[in-house]
């Protein structure tokens, strides 16, 4: 009775009451293992239209009265979506909004207006943390629908402040409009399993869903989920899990109706690029020369986070693609410490002559690139002469782009088990780094030119007047060309991309025209309340004759 009522609840939910109250009670925890044989998201919203209710010959609605409606649809309401965290996390909430706004929600920016509140965590820092439990606090005391999404529910959903909520599991979120339609009728649902196929864990949800871009010009696309060490330090790990990679195809046909949208950059995000493939049978720089076959001129493809360990093994091929006109000569390797023995302790699985084998390597062979770590200070057991490594390391290379982070210990980690540098010490330290880092204003290749509406998405020639320690300020070049790399027209801001061409024109940020089909989107119908009370008179008229049929016969 539950499956009907939710299948039909625009239409048939007040031909019997008793379907009404079967559907009542909260869903709680749901099993989630999904396989090639199961249907897909788009295939179980269009077998809704063909489960037809059966009809009731007891409690007929008297004559003359009205109809009682239930005032909660799913897919009228707004919905604000707020995410923290890597950039993996961002194309998550990416896709999330797409497929609600395709689906028929509003996705708004004002959080005030909104009917429910998608927060989507990170579970890397505890301030990050802090600010996904305020937020939920906040959406309650103002009474606003919430739904979790993010590393933190999928690591740790029995947690207190999480009750009662419902959660989309990290590689739940190509069901998060199921989610979101019950959490607004005040069911929970919770959606945590992992995706699989003839027992293999897969990369996750599938990379041609709708998605909203928060930038239109820029497609993030994570290569794989998880990765093949145990830091001791490290909470994600226990949210994402062991490697999962998708396969080059997947990731080319992504990219490639990425570029067809009007994307002119493509990021490649995971827990460590440098480990894609391993599990499949393939390795990074086989990805990255399909990739940049697709790259149109004048577009670019930007590598994220790399852990030494693996790039190691591919430094001559990841050389020669870094120097590729299409690729950034950028590098994201995470080094945490100059000292061996922290490094043992966080189980990095490498020491610091291979950090500096991968540096001192790419700054030889790639001319002009950028190479960009992260240091954790105060990391347990860290001695001074650990630390001093640390500073001396950055004295060395100036790196660029330094992400520096005090240590906090996560729940459920080692780390957190072990004798903690006191909390004095680690500020200080931090301070310090902080301080050697502002010392030196290496460009970190960002030009800041006039803001004008078109030069977005362009290429133009500029000379530079100024350089600080994050920017390079220029001004374009009098009569120089202004080229376009995308080669079509760029989505409009909120605009849902991945939908089927005819519908494009009409849907942009969950408002559909005027006559225009959602069924290829995932609902049926839509109506307004007029259509939606004579629609429902109509069934249940239907529903009494047929009774009196079927008594007669009977």
């Amino acid at each position: 009775m539950r499956i009907i009522n939710k299948v039909l609840h625009c239409s048939v939910l007040y031909v019997s009451q008793i379907m009404a109250s079967a559907c009542d009670s909260p869903v709680d925890d749901i099993e989630d293992m999904v396989t090639s044989h199961d249907p897909t998201p788009h295939e179980r919203q269009f077998a809704r239209r063909n489960i037809v209710p059966r009809p009731r010959k007891h409690k007929l609605q008297p004559a003359g009265e009205e109809l009682q409606t239930d005032s909660v649809i799913p897919g009228t309401q707004k919905i604000w979506v707020r995410t923290w965290g890597c950039s993996h996390n961002s194309s998550d909430g990416e896709y999330m909004a797409g497929q609600l706004a395709a689906s028929g929600y509003k996705i708004t920016e004002n959080p005030s207006d909104a009917d429910l509140w998608l927060l989507n965590s990170c579970t890397v820092k505890n301030p990050a943390e802090d600010h996904f439990r305020n937020s939920i606090k906040k959406a309650q005391e103002q009474n606003k629908k919430v739904v979790v999404a993010g590393c933190v529910p999928q690591a740790q959903p029995r947690t207190d402040y999480l009750k009662e909520l419902s959660i989309i599991g990290v590689q739940q979120i190509d069901r998060v409009v199921e989610v979101v339609d019950e959490a607004i009728k005040g069911h929970s649902v919770r959606l945590l399993g992992q995706k699989k196929e003839k027992g293999k864990r897969l990369g996750g949800a599938r990379l041609d869903l709708p998605k909203i871009r928060k930038n239109p010009l820029i497609e993030i696309i994570s290569i794989n989920t998880g990765c093949l060490n145990a830091c001791t330090y490290c909470k994600t790990k226990h949210a994402r899990g062991d490697l999962a990679s998708y396969s080059i195809e997947e990731l080319v046909e992504r990219a490639r109706q990425s570029f067809q949208e009007g994307v002119c950059e493509i990021w490649l995000t995971s827990e460590d690029t440098g480990a894609y493939g391993r599990d499949i049978g393939t390795d990074l720089p086989s990805l990255l020369w399909e990739l940049v076959k697709e790259i149109p001129e004048g577009a670019m493809l930007r590598l994220g986070m790399t852990n030494p360990p693996y790039i190691l093994e591919h430094l001559e091929e990841m050389g020669r693609i870094l120097q590729h006109p299409r690729v950034y000569s950028f590098l994201h390797v995470p080094v945490q410490s100059a000292s061996d023995s922290v490094l043992m302790d966080m189980k990095r699985e490498y020491c610091c002559a291979d950090f500096r084998r991968v540096v001192d390597f790419l700054k030889e062979r790639v001319p002009g690139i950028t190479i960009a770590t992260d240091i954790i200070c105060g990391f347990p057991g860290e001695t001074d002469e650990d630390f001093e490594q640390t500073m001396e390391l950055v004295r060395q290379y100036r790196f660029p782009s330094l992400f520096i982070n005090q240590f906090y210990p996560r729940p459920g980690t080692p780390a957190a088990k072990m004798e903690q540098v006191p909390a004095h010490v680690k500020k200080q330290r931090t301070k310090e780094l902080s301080a050697l880092f502002h010392t030196y204003k290496p460009y970190d290749h960002k030009v800041l030119v006039p803001k004008k509406p078109e030069f977005k998405g362009k290429m133009i020639e500029v000379d530079i007047y100024e350089a600080g320690k994050h920017y390079m300020k220029g001004q374009p070049v009098e009569d120089a060309r202004v080229f376009t790399p995308s080669i079509a027209q760029p989505l409009q801001k909120g605009q849902v991309s991945g939908l089927p061409q005819e519908l494009k024109a009409t849907h942009q940020n969950g408002a559909c025209a005027s006559g225009a089909s959602s069924a290829l989107v995932g609902r049926s119908w839509r109506f307004d309340g007029d259509g939606l009370k004579l629609l429902s008179l109509g069934l249940a008229l239907a529903a009494v004759i047929v009774a009196l049929v079927i008594d007669k016969l009977h």
